[in-house]
């Protein structure tokens, strides 16, 4: 009796195991628990600490020569429309590489919506998520069903390895001179306040 009652717990055992397996394998489920993740403070992004610029620096900075770009990409929005980066100079960058079929991708995607909403009609700072593929369906049907409006874009040139190198997602923000200020590869919650305060220094520099 004894080992009956060992065998059907080991049975429930095995089949509790094979039902999570399935839930963590499923891409939506694994899409809520890596959002759920991000809500509780993992996966936060390493932001670089500003200098507060002083007059000096400020004088020496204007008596420099203009930096020449070597960095630049060009990408189109949904209507066909072609930007250059190298163009935007003068406004903060926030560029999002990912594609429809990356799950860490559309996890990371409401906490850019929410930064995104906050800053969208800063007219200092540009959003740009470039969907990797050309996949204009797709990324629409995402945005729709996630109920998401930001601005989709797509690489009409090589995207330079230091932004874009073998995995997704993978976010850079340029600074107002087509630097690069921030890089970070893989899923990351873009709604924290330390990654707000970075984008505002940015902004006043």
């Amino acid at each position: 009796m004894a080992e009956k009652k060992n065998s059907t717990k080991n049975i429930l055992s095995w089949v509790l195991i094979v039902v999570l397996a399935i839930l963590v394998i499923t891409p939506t489920t694994r899409v809520a628990i890596q959002r759920g993740l991000m809500k509780i403070g993992l996966f936060k992004p390493d932001v670089p600490e500003q200098p507060t610029p002083t007059p000096s620096a400020a004088n020496s900075e204007q008596s420099a020569s203009p930096m020449v770009m070597t960095e630049t990409v060009t990408l189109s929005d949904e209507t066909g429309k072609t930007v250059q980066t190298h163009n935007l100079q003068g406004k903060v960058v926030f560029i999002n590489f990912w594609a429809t079929w990356c799950g860490p991708c559309r996890a990371e995607m409401p906490s850019i919506q929410k930064l995104y909403d906050k800053y969208k009609d800063n007219e200092k700072v540009v959003f740009m998520l470039v969907e990797i593929e050309h996949n204009l369906d797709g990324a629409k049907e995402f945005l729709a069903k996630e109920k998401l409006d930001m601005p989709i874009y797509f690489p009409e040139s090589d995207i330079p390895a230091t932004w874009l190198s073998n995995s997704i997602p993978s976010t850079v923000v340029l600074n107002k001179q087509g630097q690069l200020a921030f890089d970070h590869k893989g899923m990351a919650d873009y709604s924290t306040k330390e990654f707000e305060d970075f984008l505002i220094s940015l902004i006043n520099q």
